[in-house]
């Protein structure tokens, strides 16, 4: 995923204020290989908020109000030019936009179906098939042998109530969208300067998902309390991981990274079970392991290659 960092944010050098200055030096002393699990903690707490929210507003409002906070946040600190664009540059950014509304509608709506780490296994199946095209050796077939057995064993005729179709379904639309957010958010970073692109496309997502938002959650929208939750979700689900996400990857190798995110799908299942209360089958955790070990064998294949 896309990243930015607090020097992105308020300029860099000496010119950032007193917290960020302290936060960024926070950061500094932290191992990458920290940093990026303390990303992976902050993006499934947020889902985790968010599925608590699940229960006053339905996924769609939940999923406006996220989009709407990152969008606003990212609009104050690195606001993008509109002007100059070409027709290629606006074709990017509004496909960009568009794929990070249904990305974050159909995982929302997975959530409300499914157990967070499950939900989380079966849409790590789009960036472990990005991996797998950038890699094309024969060993990936191991790899997608190996994810197909974790999603066959996640599936709902093994009499497991915890999962049905229609969530798995969403899950797997997150995950294509997952994949070419990936490919969109590198044709952005070649167009925008900075994270603007990031910030165009969240502006759109905004402006996408706010009718069916609005109408779905209507007037408890304007309740305060789902405000400011709202407003965490989206710097716990978006600013802190990306900003940690970046710093990391200034100080390490990418492929590291990679193998380091692929344990994202066990941190979630872990979060399902602490903060929401989400006992999964020994069935379930198997097939998570065998997602996440498909995601890590191809990221070792990928760096090699």
């Amino acid at each position: 995923m896309s990243a930015f960092a607090l020097d992105d944010l308020f300029g860099g050098g000496n010119r950032l204020p007193g917290p960020a200055r302290l936060l960024r030096t926070a950061a500094g002393s932290v191992p990458p290989s920290g940093l990026v699990m303390l990303g992976i903690v902050s993006v499934q707490l947020g889902a985790g908020f968010a599925k608590e929210l699940f229960a006053t507003l339905p996924p769609s409002a939940v999923v406006f109000l996220r989009i709407a906070a990152g969008a606003l946040i990212l609009g104050a600190v690195a606001r993008p030019r509109l002007r100059g664009m070409t027709w290629r540059d606006w074709a990017v950014g509004l496909g960009f936009g568009a794929t990070l509304a249904l990305m974050n509608l159909s995982f929302y709506e997975a959530l409300s179906r499914l157990p967070l780490g499950v939900a989380v296994a079966i849409e790590f199946l789009g960036p472990l098939g990005v991996a797998v095209a950038a890699s094309r050796r024969r060993l990936d077939l191991l790899w997608v042998a190996l994810a197909g057995a974790g999603v066959a064993l996640l599936a709902p005729w093994g009499g497991q109530a915890s999962t049905n179709w229609l969530g798995i379904a969403f899950a797997l639309l997150a995950g294509v969208c997952w994949a070419a957010y990936i490919l969109l958010a590198a044709a952005a970073g070649s167009r925008f300067p900075g994270t603007t692109g990031l910030s165009f496309a969240m502006v759109v997502a905004a402006l996408a998902i706010a009718p069916v938002g609005v109408v779905t959650g209507g007037a408890d929208l304007l309740q305060p309390h789902l405000l400011l939750i709202g407003l965490g979700v989206g710097l716990l689900s978006s600013v802190i991981p990306y900003s940690l996400e970046l710093q990391a990857l200034r100080r390490m190798p990418k492929h590291v990274f990679g193998i380091l995110m692929s344990v994202e799908p066990g941190v979630a299942a872990l979060i399902g079970v602490l903060l929401l209360g989400e006992v999964l089958h020994v069935v379930q955790w198997v097939a998570i392991a065998c997602i996440v070990a498909a995601s890590l064998g191809s990221t070792r294949t990928a760096s090699r290659t």
